[in-house]
């Protein structure tokens, strides 16, 4: 199901968008309990935004680039009516919201059909959506595996087939490694180029909000609807429009493979993705990522303290309904040392402005995803290079010291997992990462990526 060839269809009358989310409510309600993706469905909503498009059509009006596309999001968005769970049975009582999120709005605006909220690891703090209050989310490849996380509901409602397009949120690596796990597309923007008005936010200073999508038009599309001037996200540096197009000409593209921290603490399917990548775009310069252990440190406090802090209310008076997972994380958090905290921040700078300075050399770094293929879910410890580590934290080895400075990166899925020899054929990714404002030059790699046939969303298995 093609976002991009579904709007097509629909603004040329060749298919009903009323017809298409009748088709997508009662595929949700068959197969969503084998993910367990979907935590709200809007079904009102969608068929009237559907009746809303189809009306515009006959019309002879333009509904938009994305004329009836399904779409649906991490239930940390908010959404007019609906309480914004963000995962946490602390907020069931709370309020609905009163308006969709910035993100939300864009997408409507430009045709698109809300069918609901996606399953999330509480509050956004974990990797991989096993959520003690809404269940675990199961990666749609093999369902005693986990999706990912913290947006593994976003991912595995794509990988699934349940909607072409999902929007999730990526703090430390939120959205890139369920992207891996589910062997979809995903996108974390600069930090700043998207709003985040309208999303429950974790760490502030950290987290970014993008798409995820089967196909690399579709993601593309979807980045392209997304963008906008927001004045009520004081985060946003807006620079302007910057769509992208789907151009595979990487000619005068300098690319190079990310080593030392990024060539261990995995296993080999992760390793030999990025040497797969590397090889079809005939890359063999390695670089190394100053100090990247040094900043994944800095951003585990900054993360912790911020997080931390913005839940100490209920983490006074209402411990116990917190996930179990991330309640003593956050409280952790809370009680660190302002000096630890202001420590992190300099060393955070200074990382930074080291990294930074690579890209006077290079354009695209290529780095691993994820250390391995997705674990069994309840799996709490696995084995790295000879030493048992936990399961959960080292999943964001390689995307935390990333977004911890704010890069634009594509999490792009190995097309033939199976040929790849990961285990159990299981998905796995490659980051695609670039300087500050530089989404274009990653859509190109990409583009050039799936024309050579390497990357792309790998079918799921019945």
């Amino acid at each position: 199901m093609s976002a991009t060839r579904l709007a097509e269809e629909i603004r040329t009358g060749r298919r009903r968008a009323a017809d298409v989310v009748e088709e997508r409510l009662a595929d949700i309600a068959a197969r969503n309990a084998a993910t367990n993706a979907f935590t709200e469905v809007t079904a009102a909503r969608a068929r009237a935004e559907a009746a809303a498009v189809d009306a515009k059509v006959a019309a002879g009006q333009d509904p938009g680039p994305m004329a009836g596309v399904p779409v649906a999001v991490k239930n940390l968005f908010d959404l007019e009516g609906i309480t914004t769970l963000a995962g946490a049975k602390i907020e069931c009582h709370s309020p609905p919201a009163k308006r969709d999120a910035f993100l939300v709005r864009r997408m409507q605006a430009a045709g698109a059909v809300m069918l609901g909220a996606l399953n999330m690891d509480e509050y956004a703090y974990g990797f991989t959506t096993e959520n003690a209050h809404f269940g675990p989310c199961h990666n749609p490849h093999d369902p005693t595996r986990i999706a990912g996380g913290s947006s593994g509901g976003s991912a595995a409602a794509v990988a699934a087939g349940l909607v072409p397009v999902t929007l999730g949120s990526d703090t430390n690596g939120s959205i890139r490694v369920p992207a891996s796990l589910c062997g979809i597309w995903g996108l974390k923007p600069t930090f700043g180029r998207l709003s985040r008005q309208g999303g429950f936010l974790f760490a502030a200073s950290f987290d970014h909000l993008g798409p995820f999508a089967r196909e690399l038009a579709d993601l593309a599309l979807s980045y392209n609807t997304l963008q906008g001037e927001d004045p009520q996200d004081p985060a946003q540096s807006w620079l302007g429009h910057a769509p992208v197009e789907l151009s595979a000409d990487i000619g005068g593209l300098r690319i190079a493979i990310a080593n030392e921290h990024f060539a261990r603490g995995g296993h080999a399917e992760g390793f030999a993705a990025v040497e797969a990548v590397a090889r079809a775009l005939g890359t063999t310069r390695r670089i190394t990522i100053p100090d990247a252990a040094i900043g994944r440190a800095a951003a585990f406090l900054i993360t912790m303290s911020e997080g931390g802090n913005l839940h100490l209310p209920n983490l006074r008076t209402r411990p116990d309904d917190f996930d179990f997972a991330t309640r003593d994380r956050f409280l952790a958090g809370a009680l660190l040392p302002a000096h630890w905290l202001q420590q992190a921040q300099r060393v955070r700078a200074a990382y930074r402005a080291k990294v930074l300075r690579l890209f006077d050399e290079v354009d695209v770094i290529l780095a691993p995803a994820t250390p391995y293929v997705a674990p069994r879910i309840g799996q709490e410890m696995i084995e790295v290079e000879g030493v048992s580590i936990p399961v959960r934290p080292n999943l964001g080895v390689y995307t935390q010291p990333i977004s911890a400075i704010g890069l634009p990166v594509i999490a792009a899925p190995i097309a033939d997992p199976v040929e790849l020899g990961t285990p159990g054929g299981m998905p796995i990714g490659v980051q695609l990462i670039a300087a500050p404002w530089a989404e274009d030059k990653l859509f190109r790699v990409a583009a050039a990526l799936e024309k050579l046939g390497v990357c792309a969303a790998p079918a799921v298995k019945d």
